[in-house]
């Protein structure tokens, strides 16, 4: 993006605080007057000191109130300054938690498509050290532009005066550092970005690392993860190497710029004293206006690097702000209530937005409120999609899914998501305790209730075992718990939320059989009145569901009851005779299947 364009897009950001920006910019331009008023002083003085009866004007009451009027000045500056550094800073900082707040916000609103084309440590960067950066930007980059624009103006109407062709001379330096600026300009941002994109692969990689540690270690692969770890580290010491080396050109450039403007004073200064032109107190005052000036463009050289680290953050905080939200709520959309529990797939097509390969091709189907309904077929046949397609994490790419006869696209997503409780393959809990992990599944709900549900699900027991019982911390993504454990957990807090509708994804696959009894008691005692869609691969798991719908690539090959399809002998017999031998101990497997 162009710097302008982001700049356009940032300054939003400041009208809450555009009161306090205001007075840092007054603040700060107090604070340049103050140094544009010394060579004005000793030009002053100089002057005095220079007339014939100078000696003798340059009294202690002369010299005292002058060097009174400077101290108030002082004084002030440094008040003001006080302000730049504490006000100021602060303003920033709001800024960046604004800014974070924002993200996150659009974070939680995209859809799954984004998270699985993105890594989390490249958002976790950009959440973190990029908007980091953003802070200093926001708060020196007003002061810092205000500050030398006011020294250029106000040196430039003040030397003029005194003579317009040195000041000329010295102010044809500036288009030299601006264009040296300008050509900088790319360069760093390329840099400053790269290496901000790195940052965000070792985030990545180390973050991969420690979550597989347990891999890593079974595998005595740590060598190996060191090895990668090296690289990128490597390679991040690289991206760092040319952004300071292009610093330590700009840099050089400015240094020349200074010595060239010093040379032209010195020498055009000397011409036009002995030419006449110019008295000795007004060159006196050239030389400390040029110091000035200098010192004011070297902040400026010195912000460069903070100001396109700035930019490149605000760039990759819009580069996220501007990832679409597929999944939207339509104008007018209608809030889902009083569920039923009817799901209709009305000739489904679906196909992930980055892939036209089609997961689910003219799908058509309705499963009647309270049915249990299970979903098999091979691996690939978009069980898992099917479901998701439910709770609308993804939009059809034709057709239409219906609840209760409403279009998903025509409901608001948190009444349909409230609606449906969840328990999928891959269980998550958060670091916090097993009750904060239960109580998530229906914010507000008493410790009682989740207790309840706690029972319900089987996972009473042993979480009364626990050391703190109830309120065990579990650790980072439930580490400190067995698979099993964290599932009944996770399913524990769709006993809570209790919906009308129930997705489960392989929801008793982590648990033993003793504990995936209880768990099958109970949720057949939830579905009672319920619509629930079961994924399973234990093809014994399901036998007593309402309606099987074997899924294949064609889309619905087989559909019925477990007897129904033993009895056809299609996809789904073949299937369970294979499960059921595979699954029976050695010398013990059946001869025949269940059909005869």
């Amino acid at each position: 993006m162009r710097t302008s364009t982001l700049i356009r897009r940032f300054l939003p950001y400041y009208r809450k605080y555009r009161k306090t920006l205001l007075f840092d910019l007054f603040c700060a331009a107090f604070t340049t007057v103050c140094d544009l008023f010394l060579p004005m002083i000793v030009r002053r003085i100089t002057n005095v000191a220079l007339s014939p009866e100078g000696p003798a004007q340059l009294l202690p009451g002369f010299v005292l109130r002058i060097g009174a009027f400077y101290l108030i000045l002082r004084i002030v500056d440094a008040l003001a300054n006080y302000y730049m550094q504490s006000v100021g800073h602060i303003m920033g900082s709001k800024l960046e938690t604004d800014m974070r707040s924002d993200l996150f916000h659009h974070l939680q609103q995209l859809s799954f498509g984004y998270f699985s084309q993105t890594k989390v440590g490249q958002i976790m960067s950009r959440i973190t050290s990029d908007l980091f950066e953003v802070t200093e930007f926001s708060h020196h980059c007003p002061e810092e532009f205000l500050i030398a624009g006011v020294k250029l103006v106000v040196s430039f109407v003040l030397l003029v005066r005194m003579n317009p062709v040195l000041t000329l001379l010295m102010f044809a330096v500036i288009p030299l550092m601006v264009w040296a600026a300008r050509h900088y300009n790319r360069k760093f941002r390329e840099a400053f970005k790269a290496r901000n994109r790195q940052v965000g692969e070792i985030n990545a990689q180390v973050e991969d690392s420690l979550l597989g540690i347990r891999v890593v270690k079974s595998f005595a692969n740590e060598t190996i993860e060191e090895e990668k770890f090296r690289a990128g580290n490597e390679h991040f010491l690289t991206l760092k190497a040319v952004s300071y080396r292009y610093m330590a050109e700009f840099g050089t450039c400015t240094r020349v710029f200074d010595g060239l403007m010093y040379i032209i004073i010195v020498v055009a200064g000397a011409l036009f004293i002995h030419n006449g032109t110019l008295s000795v107190p007004d060159f006196t005052a050239y030389l400390l206006f040029a110091q000035v000036l200098l010192a004011a463009i070297r902040r400026i050289v010195e912000f460069v690097e903070q100001f396109q680290r700035g930019m490149t953050g605000i760039e990759r905080f819009f580069e996220i702000m501007d990832a679409p939200e597929e999944i939207q709520d339509r104008p007018g959309a209608a809030t889902l209530s009083d569920v039923k529990g009817e799901v209709t797939f009305d000739h489904v097509t679906f196909h992930y937005s980055d892939d036209d390969t089609e997961i689910l091709h003219d799908l058509s189907l309705t499963v009647r409120p309270g049915q249990s309904v299970a979903l098999v077929g091979p691996s690939g046949s978009g069980k898992t999609t099917f479901c998701n397609l439910i709770p609308r994490f993804y939009d059809v790419s034709g057709g239409r899914i219906l609840v209760d006869g409403h279009d998903v696209r025509d409901l608001k997503q948190q009444s349909l998501r409230r609606a449906i409780g969840m328990v999928q393959q891959d269980v998550y809990l958060f670091s916090g305790t097993v009750m904060d992990n239960i109580l998530y599944g229906l914010p507000g709900a008493t410790r009682e209730q989740a207790m309840e549900a706690a029972k319900l699900a089987g996972a009473h027991d042993f979480i009364k075992m626990l050391p703190q019982g109830y309120d065990t911390y579990v650790g980072e993504r439930g580490v400190r718990l067995s698979g099993g454990q964290k599932q009944r957990i996770s399913i524990a807090r769709v006993f809570l939320k209790n919906p009308p509708i129930l997705i489960l994804d392989e929801a008793t696959s982590a648990l033993d059989n003793e504990s995936e009894h209880l768990v099958q008691q109970s949720l057949e005692q939830l579905a009672q009145g319920r619509t629930v869609f079961t994924i399973a691969h234990r093809l014994t798991t399901i036998r007593r569901a309402d309606v099987i719908f074997v899924l294949t690539e064609k889309g619905v090959e087989e559909m019925g009851t477990h007897e129904e399809l033993m009895h056809r002998g299609g996809l789904y017999a073949h299937m369970y005779d294979m499960y059921t031998t595979d699954q029976a101990p050695e010398g013990n497997r059946p001869e025949t299947s269940e059909r005869s």
